[in-house]
């Protein structure tokens, strides 16, 4: 395929502006064997900056996430945050994953920052997702950025931006942002900090290990057997503290996907929902006889778990995000305060039955637009109400108030907690969900998931 003209110039000007020597090896290799396709794959469109934040795969031009994209975002977002009064004199927090490029990026997203004039404290290492959350309330950061691609496969990445009120960005800060991204001229022009102004307080994991083991509402069962991965991904020393912290016995952990790896060798693609995923998990969990298997995706924003249940193949069932959701949710309206003065949310492509259970308890009840970005804000809008379970059937969920986003790691607590109370009574989650069905009728979920690898699949799958 020949490469056209406004194509070649389009590819020549964002590697002329390009900071990375790799990016820009890439460019000129593919304009080297005129590889036209492979042009106009990165160039021919772009990664648009949503409330979700940036996600894709890495590699050069616009519609890849390198580091010329994170710095031009970061720009944009610095210019929001000055224009819109929010930064006044409070630091922005930058956290990362483990992934290829993330160190890069945070570092860059950190130069940026500051050298706007706004004073960014960053992470020394990886950190999970909901401690970044968490740390953006506990510094009175302006904002937070999140470098990571959650549970999407190795070859992405992924920014993700925190207001300062700790929740993920709504319409229209996005728009506002993104205005002020499509403004941001020559990546030369850009003032970058050689470091960032410090380091994000020693004891902000600690205090989001004893807020989180603090959600706690039975703390006196703990007789449970534990299974846990972390996915390859930077959640296990967090969550095993917490789960210490709450007086939990250490679990049994899935040795060879416990330390961080940006390849995620021994799984396809790195999403506890996905086939396959858990199979490790659950055979560790089936040969220490444990009561419950606990998966963090990579970033530890989600929850995935399996039950033993004797009718399943290989004796053991992986739940639904709609099954913890009601499980859970079921429990902790039991357990986790009383009266009227609290709050269950779940969105709409979820299961309704939390919407009855709140109906049943006599307890407010909030169904929002997909993503929790929303239900994190149906929480805000109700200061007067305890947040008991806030869920979406993507695995993710949170109790109480601690993160303002999902939280896979105080979700383990509280269902752990869960599993053991019905332990101590000679019960199961599966008896639970019985008696649920019961007072509200049998509830069927089915998820479908596709995966679009570039426009062009995207543009196929709509003719």
């Amino acid at each position: 395929m020949t490469v056209p003209d406004d194509l070649r110039r389009a590819a020549l000007e964002w590697r002329d502006d390009d900071p990375d020597p790799a990016t820009r090896a890439e460019v000129d290799e593919l304009l080297a064997r005129d590889d036209g396709a492979g042009l106009e794959d990165r160039f021919g469109t772009r990664l648009e900056f949503g409330t979700a934040g940036l996600r894709g795969a890495e590699g050069a031009g616009p519609n890849r996430m390198n580091r010329a994209l994170v710095r031009r975002a970061t720009a944009g977002v610095a210019r929001w945050l000055l224009d819109t009064g929010r930064a006044g004199d409070r630091p922005a927090v930058v956290g990362r994953d483990a992934r290829h490029g993330s160190a890069a990026f945070a570092a860059d997203a950190a130069a940026v920052l500051t050298g706007a004039g706004i004073p960014c404290v960053t992470f020394a290492g990886v950190v999970p997702t909901p401690v970044l959350a968490y740390a953006v309330l506990h510094v009175d950061a302006c904002a937070g950025v999140m470098v990571t691609a959650s549970h999407n496969p190795a070859a992405d990445n992924g920014y993700k931006l925190y207001a300062g009120d700790g929740a993920q960005i709504v319409p229209p800060m996005d728009s506002e942002i993104s205005a002020r991204i499509d403004s941001v001229g020559p990546l030369a022009d850009l003032a970058l900090a050689a470091e960032a102004v410090g380091s994000v307080p020693e004891d902000v994991v600690d205090a989001y290990v004893a807020a989180a083991a603090g959600l706690s509402v039975a703390p006196r069962h703990r007789d449970v057997r534990l299974a846990y991965t972390a996915l390859h991904g930077v959640g296990q020393a967090v969550a095993l503290r917490v789960l210490e912290a709450a007086g939990f016995a250490a679990p049994a952990v899935v040795a060879e996907q416990a330390e961080p790896d940006p390849d995620f060798p021994t799984v396809a693609f790195p999403n506890p929902e996905e086939p396959g995923a858990m199979d490790r998990l659950v055979d560790l969990a089936r040969d220490r006889d444990a009561d419950l298997a606990i998966a963090n995706d990579p970033d530890a924003d989600r929850l995935a778990v399996a039950v033993p249940d004797p009718d399943a193949p290989g004796g053991w069932r992986a739940l639904s995000g709609d099954e913890i959701g009601a499980a859970l949710g079921d429990w902790r309206l039991e357990h986790d305060g009383t009266g009227p003065d609290r709050l269950v949310a779940t969105t709409i492509v979820s299961s309704s039955l939390l919407g009855k259970l709140a109906a049943e308890h006599g307890v407010a009840y909030a169904e929002t637009l997909t993503g929790f970005k929303w239900l994190a804000r149906a929480g805000l809008a109700r200061p007067d109400l305890h947040p008991v379970l806030a869920y979406e059937e993507a695995l993710g969920c949170s109790v109480g108030r601690v993160v303002r986003d999902k939280d896979g790691m105080s979700a383990a607590m509280a269902f752990a907690e869960l599993v053991a109370a019905e332990k101590a009574a000679g019960r199961t989650v599966q008896d639970r969900l019985d008696d649920v069905a019961r007072r509200h009728g049998v509830h069927r979920t089915a998820q479908r998931s596709v995966r679009f690898d570039g426009p062009g699949a995207l543009a196929r799958s709509s003719a």
